[in-house]
């Protein structure tokens, strides 16, 4: 299925589920995903919740068209704010529980700060950089340009190209060492779960110790004995702790009314 801003098509897919059983679940992929590089993953909450679930490729990611112009250090800022409400709007959904991955999850965080949320599930989110995410970073682009990974990418995305480098270089500005939505989270007013591998070359647990101190909600953390995809690495584990969660929040709260 697709959807358009802007003369921009987005894919997406939208599966349907029981309004009884609580507000829509919406999922954002990570830096280098798309609507299929969930791995069937969205679905299986769905089925499991009864919840409409809604996954959708980003400008420039699996089905979706290129971004009208290259990203910038502002590019989760803008994702959060600008597109992810109108695509919202289009699919008639208010104050979604939001499931992001990655950059994805920092998506989920800077939305849930500023616009109506039911609650944030946050997979291996960043809220600030670390030298060991820019080294994995690098390490990626010598696999992608010497390895096998951007033909691995081209299975999944019709460019590959565009779904790389509009993620490696953003990550690689200069200026981007400087990135941090530390400032937003205590607007978070919200349930929020955070899933995070002990093993993430990506992160360290500091990035969800971070947003735990910090937002003004309740808060579940887990940490699983995994990379940077628990919801991959670890499945059955993130689908169980994720359900329990979704489950646990089924009611649109004062916070996500505001």
């Amino acid at each position: 299925m697709l959807a358009e801003l802007d003369g921009r098509r987005f894919e997406y897919e939208d599966l349907p589920g029981d309004p009884a059983a609580g507000p829509p679940l919406v999922f954002l992929h990570e830096g280098l995903g798309s609507v299929g590089l969930w791995r069937g993953f969205h679905r299986r909450v769905a089925e499991t919740t009864g919840r409409r679930a809604i996954a959708y490729s980003r400008l420039g990611h699996g089905g979706s068209d290129p971004p009208a112009r290259p990203r910038t250090p502002t590019f989760m800022h803008e994702e959060a704010g600008d597109v992810l409400p109108r695509l919202l709007e289009n699919w008639g959904v208010e104050a979604p529980l939001l499931v992001g991955h990655s950059d994805g999850g920092s998506i989920a965080l800077i939305h849930g700060a500023e616009h109506p949320v039911s609650g944030l599930a946050c997979l291996a989110p960043h809220v600030f950089v670390e030298e060991i995410c820019l080294a994995e970073i690098r390490r990626a682009r010598t696999a992608f340009e010497e390895g096998e990974l951007r033909e691995r990418m081209a299975r999944h995305h019709r460019d590959p190209d565009a779904a790389f480098y509009g993620w490696n270089d953003v990550w690689l500005d200069p200026r981007f060492p400087d990135w941090s939505i530390e400032e937003l989270l205590p607007a978070i007013e919200v349930p929020v779960l955070l899933v995070q591998g002990s093993e993430d070359p990506y992160g360290t647990l500091e990035q969800v110790d971070k947003v735990a101190a910090a937002v003004s909600g309740p808060v579940e953390r887990i940490v699983l004995p995994c990379g940077h995809a628990p919801h991959l690495e670890a499945p059955e584990e993130t689908l169980a702790a994720l359900c329990r969660f979704v489950r646990a929040h089924g009611v649109r709260t004062d916070a996500a009314a505001r």
